[in-house]
Protein backbone atom coordinates (compact mmCIF):
# COMPACT_ATOMS: atom_id res chain seq x y z
CA UNK A 1 0.00 0.00 0.00
CA UNK A 2 1.22 3.13 -0.95
CA UNK A 3 2.52 5.11 1.75
CA UNK A 4 0.32 8.76 2.34
CA UNK A 5 1.09 12.24 0.31
CA UNK A 6 1.52 15.73 1.60
CA UNK A 7 0.98 17.85 -1.43
CA UNK A 8 3.84 20.48 -1.88
CA UNK A 9 1.81 22.56 -4.67
CA UNK A 10 -2.13 23.36 -6.23
CA UNK A 11 -3.05 20.25 -8.35
CA UNK A 12 -5.06 17.93 -9.26
CA UNK A 13 -6.23 14.62 -7.50
CA UNK A 14 -6.04 12.26 -10.48
CA UNK A 15 -2.96 13.56 -11.99
CA UNK A 16 -1.09 14.16 -9.15
CA UNK A 17 -1.51 10.83 -8.09
CA UNK A 18 -0.33 9.24 -11.46
CA UNK A 19 2.70 11.34 -10.61
CA UNK A 20 3.32 10.13 -7.08
CA UNK A 21 2.55 6.91 -7.66
CA UNK A 22 3.63 5.76 -11.10
CA UNK A 23 4.90 2.40 -9.75
CA UNK A 24 1.09 2.08 -9.71
CA UNK A 25 -1.48 0.73 -12.10
CA UNK A 26 -3.87 3.63 -13.48
CA UNK A 27 -6.61 1.67 -13.18
CA UNK A 28 -6.03 0.49 -9.98
CA UNK A 29 -5.89 4.23 -8.75
CA UNK A 30 -9.05 5.03 -10.76
CA UNK A 31 -10.94 2.04 -9.24
CA UNK A 32 -9.84 3.45 -5.51
CA UNK A 33 -10.98 6.22 -6.40
CA UNK A 34 -14.31 4.58 -7.38
CA UNK A 35 -15.28 3.33 -4.25
CA UNK A 36 -14.09 6.24 -2.14
CA UNK A 37 -10.53 4.51 -0.79
CA UNK A 38 -9.18 7.65 -1.34
CA UNK A 39 -8.66 10.14 1.30
CA UNK A 40 -7.96 14.01 1.37
CA UNK A 41 -7.08 15.26 4.97
CA UNK A 42 -9.38 12.17 6.03
CA UNK A 43 -12.14 12.40 4.56
CA UNK A 44 -13.11 10.06 1.20
CA UNK A 45 -13.05 11.42 -2.53
CA UNK A 46 -14.11 9.96 -5.57
CA UNK A 47 -14.32 12.90 -7.96
CA UNK A 48 -10.90 12.87 -10.15
CA UNK A 49 -10.11 16.39 -10.65
CA UNK A 50 -10.14 17.08 -6.46
CA UNK A 51 -8.33 20.09 -6.28
CA UNK A 52 -5.24 19.80 -4.05
CA UNK A 53 -3.62 22.71 -1.72
CA UNK A 54 -0.49 22.69 -0.27
CA UNK A 55 -0.45 20.83 3.09
CA UNK A 56 -3.33 18.04 1.80
CA UNK A 57 -2.64 14.31 2.84
CA UNK A 58 -3.49 12.59 -0.06
CA UNK A 59 -3.75 8.89 1.58
CA UNK A 60 -5.50 5.03 0.57
CA UNK A 61 -7.78 3.80 3.03
CA UNK A 62 -9.31 0.12 2.11
CA UNK A 63 -10.35 -0.31 4.86
CA UNK A 64 -12.67 2.14 4.57
CA UNK A 65 -14.89 0.56 1.96
CA UNK A 66 -16.13 -2.96 2.22
CA UNK A 67 -16.36 -4.91 -1.65
CA UNK A 68 -19.96 -6.49 -0.97
CA UNK A 69 -19.47 -9.88 -0.60
CA UNK A 70 -22.94 -10.87 -0.99
CA UNK A 71 -25.60 -9.21 -3.12
CA UNK A 72 -29.10 -10.32 -2.19
CA UNK A 73 -31.99 -10.59 -5.12
CA UNK A 74 -33.53 -6.92 -3.75
CA UNK A 75 -30.36 -5.49 -4.52
CA UNK A 76 -29.26 -5.36 -0.68
CA UNK A 77 -25.73 -6.01 -0.32
CA UNK A 78 -23.85 -7.25 2.39
CA UNK A 79 -20.46 -5.42 3.38
CA UNK A 80 -19.27 -6.88 6.29
CA UNK A 81 -20.44 -10.25 8.21
CA UNK A 82 -18.57 -12.04 11.77
CA UNK A 83 -20.43 -13.67 14.19
CA UNK A 84 -21.17 -10.55 16.58
CA UNK A 85 -22.88 -8.31 13.22
CA UNK A 86 -23.78 -7.66 9.80
CA UNK A 87 -23.23 -4.32 7.80
CA UNK A 88 -25.46 -4.13 4.65
CA UNK A 89 -26.03 -1.16 2.12
CA UNK A 90 -29.59 -0.85 1.62
CA UNK A 91 -31.06 0.54 -1.52
CA UNK A 92 -33.87 2.88 -1.46
CA UNK A 93 -38.04 1.64 -1.43
CA UNK A 94 -37.22 -0.86 0.56
CA UNK A 95 -38.44 -1.05 4.27
CA UNK A 96 -36.00 -1.33 7.24
CA UNK A 97 -38.13 -3.46 9.41
CA UNK A 98 -41.82 -4.76 8.95
CA UNK A 99 -45.17 -2.56 9.25
CA UNK A 100 -48.63 -3.40 9.78
CA UNK A 101 -48.85 -3.41 5.92
CA UNK A 102 -45.75 -5.17 4.68
CA UNK A 103 -43.22 -7.69 6.54
CA UNK A 104 -41.48 -9.77 3.91
CA UNK A 105 -40.45 -7.38 1.46
CA UNK A 106 -37.54 -5.88 4.63
CA UNK A 107 -34.03 -5.43 5.11
CA UNK A 108 -34.93 -7.73 8.53
CA UNK A 109 -36.89 -10.52 6.76
CA UNK A 110 -34.51 -10.93 3.76
CA UNK A 111 -31.29 -10.53 6.16
CA UNK A 112 -32.68 -12.93 8.64
CA UNK A 113 -33.31 -15.68 5.89
CA UNK A 114 -29.77 -14.90 4.69
CA UNK A 115 -28.47 -15.99 8.01
CA UNK A 116 -30.79 -18.82 8.03
CA UNK A 117 -29.77 -20.37 4.82
CA UNK A 118 -26.36 -19.65 5.72
CA UNK A 119 -26.47 -21.95 8.63
CA UNK A 120 -29.35 -24.18 7.16
CA UNK A 121 -30.89 -23.17 10.97
CA UNK A 122 -34.79 -21.86 10.66
CA UNK A 123 -33.83 -21.04 14.40
CA UNK A 124 -31.26 -18.04 13.45
CA UNK A 125 -32.31 -14.83 13.79
CA UNK A 126 -30.91 -11.25 14.00
CA UNK A 127 -31.46 -8.58 16.07
CA UNK A 128 -32.41 -4.41 14.52
CA UNK A 129 -30.15 -1.86 16.16
CA UNK A 130 -31.39 1.03 14.35
CA UNK A 131 -33.54 1.87 11.45
CA UNK A 132 -33.66 3.66 7.56
CA UNK A 133 -36.96 5.34 6.06
CA UNK A 134 -38.11 2.99 3.33
CA UNK A 135 -36.87 6.08 0.81
CA UNK A 136 -33.28 6.22 2.33
CA UNK A 137 -30.48 3.88 1.13
CA UNK A 138 -27.22 3.62 2.87
CA UNK A 139 -25.43 1.69 5.48
CA UNK A 140 -27.20 -0.14 8.15
CA UNK A 141 -25.61 -2.51 10.99
CA UNK A 142 -27.78 -5.13 12.85
CA UNK A 143 -26.68 -7.44 15.19
CA UNK A 144 -25.99 -11.07 15.76
CA UNK A 145 -26.42 -11.67 19.29
CA UNK A 146 -28.79 -9.89 22.43
CA UNK A 147 -25.80 -8.64 23.78
CA UNK A 148 -24.58 -7.05 20.69
CA UNK A 149 -27.30 -5.40 19.81
CA UNK A 150 -27.09 -4.20 23.43
CA UNK A 151 -24.00 -2.67 23.42
CA UNK A 152 -24.27 -1.26 20.20
CA UNK A 153 -27.82 0.63 21.21
CA UNK A 154 -26.47 1.31 24.42
CA UNK A 155 -23.32 3.67 22.79
CA UNK A 156 -25.60 5.25 19.83
CA UNK A 157 -24.89 8.19 20.75
CA UNK A 158 -21.07 7.79 20.08
CA UNK A 159 -21.59 6.16 16.70
CA UNK A 160 -20.60 8.24 13.48
CA UNK A 161 -23.46 8.36 11.50
CA UNK A 162 -22.69 10.38 8.12
CA UNK A 163 -25.38 11.45 5.17
CA UNK A 164 -25.29 12.60 1.74
CA UNK A 165 -28.15 14.42 0.76
CA UNK A 166 -28.82 16.51 -2.57
CA UNK A 167 -31.19 19.38 -2.09
CA UNK A 168 -33.11 22.19 -3.54
CA UNK A 169 -31.41 25.46 -3.10
CA UNK A 170 -28.80 26.32 -1.07
CA UNK A 171 -27.97 27.05 2.75
CA UNK A 172 -27.10 29.66 4.59
CA UNK A 173 -24.24 28.91 5.01
CA UNK A 174 -21.42 26.65 3.96
CA UNK A 175 -20.95 24.48 7.08
CA UNK A 176 -22.73 24.77 10.24
CA UNK A 177 -25.24 23.28 12.82
CA UNK A 178 -28.91 22.65 12.30
CA UNK A 179 -30.67 22.25 15.82
CA UNK A 180 -34.58 22.22 16.15
CA UNK A 181 -37.10 20.51 18.74
CA UNK A 182 -39.01 17.79 16.87
CA UNK A 183 -42.31 16.61 17.29
CA UNK A 184 -42.94 13.00 16.36
CA UNK A 185 -46.72 12.37 17.46
CA UNK A 186 -47.60 12.20 14.60
CA UNK A 187 -47.11 8.83 13.01
CA UNK A 188 -46.59 10.15 9.60
CA UNK A 189 -44.65 13.27 9.39
CA UNK A 190 -42.60 15.27 12.05
CA UNK A 191 -42.66 18.83 13.19
CA UNK A 192 -40.68 21.30 14.46
CA UNK A 193 -41.95 23.16 17.12
CA UNK A 194 -41.56 24.96 20.79
CA UNK A 195 -39.33 22.73 23.15
CA UNK A 196 -42.10 21.21 25.22
CA UNK A 197 -42.19 18.09 27.06
CA UNK A 198 -43.53 16.36 23.70
CA UNK A 199 -40.75 17.63 21.73
CA UNK A 200 -37.35 15.88 21.29
CA UNK A 201 -34.27 18.36 20.53
CA UNK A 202 -32.24 17.84 17.32
CA UNK A 203 -28.95 18.61 16.68
CA UNK A 204 -27.27 17.64 12.96
CA UNK A 205 -23.92 19.48 11.74
CA UNK A 206 -23.51 20.04 7.46
CA UNK A 207 -21.33 20.87 5.16
CA UNK A 208 -22.31 21.77 1.67
CA UNK A 209 -19.79 19.73 -0.75
CA UNK A 210 -21.05 21.16 -4.07
CA UNK A 211 -24.06 23.36 -5.75
CA UNK A 212 -25.04 24.33 -8.88
CA UNK A 213 -27.65 26.51 -9.52
CA UNK A 214 -30.25 24.37 -8.23
CA UNK A 215 -29.14 21.97 -6.23
CA UNK A 216 -26.47 21.68 -3.13
CA UNK A 217 -24.72 18.39 -2.07
CA UNK A 218 -24.57 18.53 1.31
CA UNK A 219 -22.59 16.18 4.42
CA UNK A 220 -24.76 15.77 7.64
CA UNK A 221 -23.34 14.02 10.72
CA UNK A 222 -25.80 13.91 13.00
CA UNK A 223 -25.46 14.51 16.60
CA UNK A 224 -29.17 12.92 18.00
CA UNK A 225 -30.93 10.15 15.66
CA UNK A 226 -34.70 11.84 15.82
CA UNK A 227 -36.92 10.34 13.16
CA UNK A 228 -36.77 12.15 9.81
CA UNK A 229 -34.49 14.36 11.20
CA UNK A 230 -32.45 15.57 8.19
CA UNK A 231 -35.78 15.69 6.61
CA UNK A 232 -37.41 18.10 8.89
CA UNK A 233 -34.42 20.30 9.35
CA UNK A 234 -33.19 20.99 5.98
CA UNK A 235 -37.09 21.44 5.05
CA UNK A 236 -36.65 24.20 7.83
CA UNK A 237 -34.01 26.36 6.25
CA UNK A 238 -35.64 26.06 2.92
CA UNK A 239 -33.94 23.51 0.84
CA UNK A 240 -36.03 20.27 0.94
CA UNK A 241 -34.33 17.05 -0.17
CA UNK A 242 -35.38 16.13 -3.81
CA UNK A 243 -37.74 13.77 -4.23
CA UNK A 244 -39.23 14.88 -0.42
CA UNK A 245 -42.71 15.84 -1.93
CA UNK A 246 -43.70 15.16 2.17
CA UNK A 247 -41.00 18.01 3.36
CA UNK A 248 -41.82 20.22 0.49
CA UNK A 249 -40.09 19.27 -2.35
CA UNK A 250 -41.36 20.26 -5.50
CA UNK A 251 -38.74 18.04 -7.53
CA UNK A 252 -37.94 14.40 -7.97
CA UNK A 253 -35.05 14.85 -10.87
CA UNK A 254 -34.11 11.10 -9.57
CA UNK A 255 -37.40 9.88 -9.24
CA UNK A 256 -36.09 9.20 -5.73
CA UNK A 257 -35.19 10.69 -2.11
CA UNK A 258 -31.98 12.38 -2.75
CA UNK A 259 -30.48 10.65 1.14
CA UNK A 260 -28.21 7.94 1.13
CA UNK A 261 -26.43 6.93 4.83
CA UNK A 262 -22.46 7.39 3.30
CA UNK A 263 -20.60 6.96 6.60
CA UNK A 264 -20.97 4.64 9.73
CA UNK A 265 -17.96 4.32 12.37
CA UNK A 266 -18.29 2.19 15.51
CA UNK A 267 -16.36 0.05 18.16
CA UNK A 268 -16.84 -3.48 17.37
CA UNK A 269 -18.87 -4.31 20.62
CA UNK A 270 -16.83 -7.77 21.00
CA UNK A 271 -13.52 -7.18 19.80
CA UNK A 272 -13.27 -3.49 20.98
CA UNK A 273 -11.98 -2.62 17.76
CA UNK A 274 -12.43 0.75 15.41
CA UNK A 275 -14.74 -0.33 12.62
CA UNK A 276 -15.95 2.20 9.86
CA UNK A 277 -17.48 2.02 6.48
CA UNK A 278 -18.20 3.68 3.52
CA UNK A 279 -20.83 3.59 0.71
CA UNK A 280 -20.52 6.28 -1.98
CA UNK A 281 -23.44 8.30 -3.18
CA UNK A 282 -25.45 6.42 -5.74
CA UNK A 283 -24.75 7.67 -9.54
CA UNK A 284 -28.51 8.49 -9.96
CA UNK A 285 -27.57 10.79 -7.09
CA UNK A 286 -24.41 12.44 -8.32
CA UNK A 287 -25.67 12.86 -12.17
CA UNK A 288 -28.01 15.44 -10.49
CA UNK A 289 -24.80 18.02 -9.39
CA UNK A 290 -23.16 17.99 -12.96
CA UNK A 291 -24.75 20.17 -14.82
CA UNK A 292 -23.75 23.61 -14.59
CA UNK A 293 -21.82 23.49 -11.29
CA UNK A 294 -20.99 26.15 -9.09
CA UNK A 295 -18.99 26.34 -6.10
CA UNK A 296 -20.08 26.53 -2.36
CA UNK A 297 -20.59 30.12 -1.03
CA UNK A 298 -18.89 30.76 2.09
Amino acid sequence: MPKPLTVEAPAELLAYMFEQWPELKKKQIRTWLKFQAITVNDRPVSQFNHPLAPGDVVAVRTDRFAVPKTVLSSGMKVLFEDATLIVIDKPENLLSVASVAEDEKTAYFQLTDYVRRQKADAHERIWIVHRLDRETSGLMVFAKTPEAKATLQGAWEQVTKRYEAVVEGALPKTEGVLESDLDERNPFKVYSARASAETRHAITRYRVLGRNRKLSLVELELETGRRHQIRVQLADVGCPIVGDEKYGSKTNPAHRLGLHATGLRFTHPATDREMSFESPLPKDLTRLLRAAPAQPRS
